[in-house]
């Protein structure tokens, strides 16, 4: 990795003394919108962190253009009207970039309102990194330009989800619990339209959705899954909305397998630990004890913070921008924004290409289990003694969906 990285900033100085990287030496500045107070906070801290981590990581001579990526943080709250607010103060202190995750609500506006100030204010564009925000209509009938999802959307994970649990001959009786609001819904829907697809015998015994941030106790809904007879969860869940779930769970003494998209995110592993030994399992692009640089990444991460590395997208989103970056000779957003389509990276689970037809990233997935630690999976998640094992590896074509966007690019 030393010899790598010696060879990468040789290589960005000879450039440089060329003047083929006009861009080499200057800071990118990117403005992360998400939620840094209320019910969510621990998630978007922790994103905060791993943004800024990862940027000073592959800082300057250690990415193939040479520039400086440093992330500032504005709480948007979770609300869609403050990530406007964000966005606008944003802009107006010269950040040319702009990343949100949490919420597909927050996320749509964003994406609608850069898309405006792009066509109102031609010289001083903006993009969009989306690490989180896993709407489908975003890279569909909603997608732009000017947007990027570095995440796998929903129905791309349901796809793989629901590919692993059609060969789980236990899962008969299953019961959606989700957040109402568009995430939770479609998971819902994707879920319903894929199993039947793929294990019609499956029976749909409960389909909840709780307004997102504000239940605070989960038990009345327990009830009903075990009064359903569920032999199964499929949720969508994430943040506070997940814990809480896991705690009612616990305090029910209700142990059947659940199906999840966010179990690893702040707060959940350690709820799933005082519940001792659960069947759990995570759709994800990426899991705890990946190996090599991505590895590295997460144990120095909790080294420095005490807290886990999650959210993976930080790294192909910087590893993208400055791949972006060196191919443009540049660093203005309207040159890195054209280099982007269709660009392909090299990743920790193998190459990632940004689908030129809607900017939605096609990456591998992994379904992880809940499990405790081993000589093959050390990695302790929250410190609790158990960890995500990844259980099955599924080339990025098995959970890459088909798209409606009709792409309309700057004259």
């Amino acid at each position: 990795m030393k010899l790598v990285r010696n060879v990468v900033a040789a290589t960005v100085a000879a450039l440089c003394v060329g003047g083929a990287l006009a861009q080499a030496g200057l800071t990118v500045k990117i403005a992360f919108i998400d939620p840094l107070s209320g019910p969510f906070a621990n998630v978007g801290q922790n994103q905060l962190k791993s943004w800024q981590f990862v940027a000073e990581r592959l800082s300057g001579a250690k990415n193939p253009a040479g520039v400086k990526f440093e992330v500032t943080g504005f709480d948007n709250k979770g609300s869609p009207q403050e990530s406007l607010n964000s966005l606008k103060a944003a802009i107006d202190q010269g950040f040319r970039y702009v990343t949100q995750g949490n919420g597909s609500g927050a996320g749509l506006a964003i994406s609608d309102a850069v898309s405006k100030h792009n066509a109102r204010n031609p010289g001083k564009e903006v993009v969009y990194l989306n690490y989180a925000a896993v709407d489908p209509a975003m890279t569909n009938e909603k997608c732009d330009y000017w947007h990027f999802r570095l995440d796998a959307d929903t129905s791309m994970k349901m796809e793989a989800l629901t590919a692993f649990m059609k060969d789980q001959p236990s899962v008969k009786k299953v019961y959606l619990m989700n957040q109402n609001y568009s995430h939770g819904q479609q998971v819902s829907k994707y879920f319903k339209e894929d199993i039947a697809r793929k294990r019609p015998d499956v029976k749909i015994v409960g389909d909840d959705l709780t307004p997102i941030g504000q239940v605070k106790d989960f038990s009345p809904y327990v009830a009903k899954i075990k009064q359903a007879g569920a032999d199964a969860i499929v949720t969508g869940n994430w943040g506070a909305d997940l814990t809480l779930l896991v705690k009612a769970l616990n305090d029910a003494g209700l142990k059947i397998p659940m199906y999840t998209y966010y179990a690893q995110v702040t707060g959940t592993p350690t709820a799933l630990a005082a519940g001792g030994d659960s069947e759990v399992y995570v759709i994800a692009y990426g899991h705890a004890n990946e190996p090599g640089e991505i590895g590295k990444i997460a144990d120095d991460f909790k080294q420095k913070f005490n807290d886990d590395y999650y959210t993976y997208a930080t790294y192909n989103g910087i590893n993208l921008m400055a791949a972006a970056m060196a191919k443009a000779k540049s660093s203005d957003p309207v040159k890195v924004a054209a280099a982007l389509e269709g660009l392909t990276v090299k990743s920790f689970a193998g190459e990632v290409q940004m689908r030129k037809s809607d900017h939605q990233l096609q990456q591998s997935m992994f379904v992880t289990k809940w499990q405790k630690v081993d000589k093959k999976n050390p990695y302790s998640v929250e410190n609790t003694g158990y960890t995500f094992a990844p259980v099955k590896q599924m080339d990025a074509f098995i959970a890459s969906t088909p798209t409606s966007c009709q792409m309309k690019r700057p004259s």
